[in-house]
C-alpha cells in the first residue's frame, strides 16, 4: 500500500452502527467491503494495491456474523502491521437497553440469537469481542447518538486518522422556505442569482440536470459570485485548520432548495475536491414540491 493509503478496519456489536459508518465511509470516497473474512484481509490489501488505479482509501465491515472466521481477525491484523500498514480499527458498541430496543424496531434477527435471547446475544458477543475491542483505535459509544452525530464523529475520527491538513466538509444545498439547516457552520444566500423556476422548461428539473446547471453556473453573476466566494473560504479554510477544526458544515440556500443551491454546491464540491478535502453532499430539499411534497 502506498505510505498515504487510509485504511480502517470497522468491528463491534451488532447494531451498533457499522453500516451505517460503512454507509458514512463511502460517502467519503472509501472503498467499501462489508462482512469480509478476516484471513482474506492480507491479499485483499495487496490486491487494491495493484493496477492502474490503486485504491488509497478502503474501509472493510469485519464482525461476528463471520461466525469461526472472525477468529481469524488477530492474526490478519498482526500480519499486515508487519507489513507497515497501520489501520484506523473502528470499534463500535452501545449499552444493552439501546441495542435491545434497536432490534425490537428492526425486528432484525441478532447472529448469536440462536443461542438464546436478545440479552442473552449481546453478552456472548460482548466477550467474544473482548479482545478485539482492545486492540481498537478508537471506540465509539452510539448509545446517544443520532445518525447525523454519528456521522459527525466519524468524520472527526478520520481527518484526525489520516493526519492530513485538510477539512471534511459537508455541503448541505437547501430551501429557506423549509428552514435553515441547524448545524451549518456557514450559510450563504444564494437567492440573487437567475432562477430557473422562471424557465418552463427547467422549473420541473433540478440542479443535478446540466440545463439546470449551465442556466445557473454561466450567468456573469454567478461567475462573478464564486469567485468572490471561493477567495473567502480559501481564506477561511486554513485558520479552520489552524484552530483545529477537522469538519465544515457549509450550507447553500436558494428559495425552495431544487435549483440554483443543488447546482453551486455541486460546483463548490469539484472546487473543495481540487483542493483535496474530504467532501460529502447533501440535498437535503431537491425532492420537495412547491406544495410541500415529492417534486414533480
Amino acid at each position: 500500500m502506498k505510505p498515504n493509503a487510509s485504511i480502517a478496519i470497522i468491528t463491534g456489536l451488532s447494531g451498533a452502527g457499522k453500516s451505517h459508518a460503512l454507509k458514512t465511509l463511502e460517502d467519503l470516497g472509501y472503498f467499501c467491503v462489508d462482512n469480509l473474512p478476516p484471513s482474506l484481509i492480507p491479499k485483499f490489501l495487496e490486491l487494491c494495491s495493484q493496477g492502474v488505479e490503486p485504491k488509497e482509501k478502503i474501509a472493510l465491515v469485519v464482525d461476528i456474523r463471520g461466525g469461526e472466521f472472525f477468529q481469524d481477525l488477530t492474526d490478519a491484523l498482526a500480519e499486515i502491521k508487519a507489513q507497515g500498514i497501520n489501520p484506523l480499527i473502528l470499534f463500535l458498541e452501545a449499552d444493552d437497553n439501546t441495542l435491545i430496543k434497536r432490534y425490537k424496531l428492526t425486528r432484525r434477527r441478532h447472529p448469536l440469537s440462536y443461542q438464546g435471547g436478545i440479552l442473552e446475544a449481546i453478552k456472548e458477543e460482548r466477550n467474544r469481542l473482548q479482545s478485539i475491542r482492545e486492540q481498537a483505535t478508537t471506540i465509539v459509544d452510539t448509545s446517544q447518538l443520532s445518525p447525523a452525530d454519528l456521522r459527525k464523529e466519524l468524520y472527526e475520527i478520520i481527518a484526525r486518522h489520516t493526519n492530513i491538513k485538510k477539512l471534511v466538509i459537508t455541503l448541505v444545498s437547501f430551501g429557506f422556505k423549509h428552514g435553515l439547516p441547524k448545524d451549518a457552520d456557514l450559510v450563504f444566500d444564494v437567492r440573487f442569482l437567475p432562477n430557473p423556476h422562471y424557465v418552463p422548461d427547467l422549473r420541473p428539473l433540478t440542479g443535478l440536470e446540466p440545463e439546470v446547471s449551465r442556466f445557473v453556473l454561466d450567468s456573469a453573476l454567478t461567475k462573478r459570485f464564486l469567485r468572490h466566494l471561493t477567495a473567502f473560504l480559501d481564506f477561511l479554510l486554513p485558520n479552520f485548520i489552524e484552530e483545529g477544526k477537522t469538519h465544515l458544515t457549509v450550507a447553500i440556500g436558494c428559495t425552495g432548495g431544487q435549483h440554483r443551491s443543488v447546482a453551486i454546491a455541486e460546483n463548490l464540491k469539484s472546487y473543495f475536491e481540487s483542493k483535496e478535502h474530504m467532501v460529502v453532499v447533501e440535498h437535503r430539499d431537491i425532492n420537495i414540491g412547491e406544495s410541500g411534497g415529492p417534486a414533480q
